[in-house]
């Protein structure tokens, strides 16, 4: 079989060599052997150092999406089990599992790849093609892994409908993988409940990665009054109530946003102390900031997008 290899210009890969996992395609002098969209390929540098082994996609800047950088490593069904069960191995180590981030992406070894576990479901974000073309097969060994501690997995969701995907020259999708199931789940994380909707809620449903970012908050607001902005489904809004906030004022411009936060509330029997409403945050500052609540704790101002 031909070796199919991408060969770096002079004095390029420094972001690989430097841990970085991606090659962009002005970094390449040649590509040899012909390989196909999403095919594994040997990445060398201008002197014909490995540096790795990566899926390869023409459509993208992103050329080459490294997998590993051991040479005899072969792409195989074996190589996805080892990745996934370092994963839920390291996620048992440090986090409460209940419902947490299983896969990361390229932090895991699994580049372009999101597992979500909340409670007993999956929710799967798939956004690079080499990646996709393994998805099914990641899910298995998932599901599979965590049958091995008892975990039963009763349902799986994707949510591969990021506009990332058309930069891979792939298509915006979401919906069920396997049999269909009540997408609106219900999670516990930092003594709070939450009603989450992985079909139509930001990304995969719920920023599962903010959780300790949401714990910290606990230390700040005792007895404070709280102004919560881009408030998403309330979860920093609730935090700061459950640690003893005098009240809470959650904004956000969805409304469907804000009838999830509102649902959050009454689950938590904080409907009293946290208010949630639906507003453009930047309108509604200076309006606040003309009020007593210019001296609230805020929370930090950030798009949610990019939470």
């Amino acid at each position: 079989m031909e070796n199919k290899i991408v060969r770096l210009k002079k004095g390029e890969g420094r972001f690989l060599r430097n841990g970085g996992m991606w090659i962009f395609d002005n970094e390449i002098a040649s590509v040899e052997g012909s390989p196909q969209n999403g095919e594994p390929v040997s990445v060398l540098s201008s002197t014909g150092y490995f540096m790795g082994t990566g899926f390869i996609n023409f459509n993208s800047k992103i050329r080459v999406r490294i997998l590993t950088r051991k040479q005899e490593q072969v792409i195989n069904e074996e190589f996805f089990e080892s990745r996934i069960r370092e994963a839920w191995m390291y996620r048992k180590d440090i986090v409460d599992t209940s419902s947490c981030r299983l896969i990361f992406g390229e932090a895991d070894g699994l580049p372009g790849m999101v597992i979500d576990k909340f409670s007993d479901v999956l929710v799967v974000q798939s956004l690079s093609l080499g990646i996709d073309r393994w998805k099914e097969t990641i899910v298995e060994i998932v599901k599979n892994v965590l049958a091995e501690d008892g975990i039963s997995i009763r349902g799986v969701y994707e949510r591969s409908d990021a506009k990332e995907r058309t930069k891979e020259g792939m298509e915006r999708i979401k919906g069920f993988i396997g049999k269909e199931f009540d997408t609106f789940v219900e999670i516990t994380e930092n003594q709070v409940n939450y009603i989450v909707d992985i079909a139509e809620g930001q990304k995969t449903g719920f920023f599962l990665d903010q959780k300790y970012n949401r714990k910290s908050v606990w230390k700040l607001c005792r007895e404070k009054k709280v102004l919560d902005c881009f408030t998403h489904t309330g979860s920093f809004a609730l935090n700061a109530a459950k640690a003893g906030a005098s009240s809470v004022l959650g904004v956000d411009a969805s409304e469907l946003a804000v009838a999830r936060a509102k649902e959050n509330a009454r689950l938590n029997g904080l409907e009293e102390r946290v208010q949630f409403i639906c507003a453009d945050v930047f309108e509604l500052l200076p309006e606040l900031e003309r009020t007593m609540w210019s001296s609230w704790i805020r929370r930090r101002l950030q798009n949610p997008g990019n939470r």
